[in-house]
């Protein structure tokens, strides 16, 4: 079941320049995707970012999921 990422991510333009971000924090999602690409897992990445919850990074993989499957409406 996915993760409802909108509970977990938010992006205001006065942090980080308006890139998505863990709410309550400065951590881009780009930043946690890329750690799970590099085959990183959660606890792993718990371990560098103690602050985070593994329901938080399991949002930014359904955010990334959602994004792929945008279609633009002409």
């Amino acid at each position: 079941m996915p993760v409802q990422w909108r509970e977990h991510i938010i992006s205001t333009p006065d942090i980080l320049r308006g890139k998505p971000r863990i709410k309550g924090t400065r951590i881009p999602v780009s930043l946690l995707l890329g750690y799970l690409a590099a085959g990183y897992t959660t606890g792993q990445i718990i371990e560098e970012f103690p602050d985070l919850k593994e329901m938080q990074i399991h949002a930014c993989l359904d955010y990334a999921r959602e994004l792929a499957e945008f279609k633009e409406v002409a």
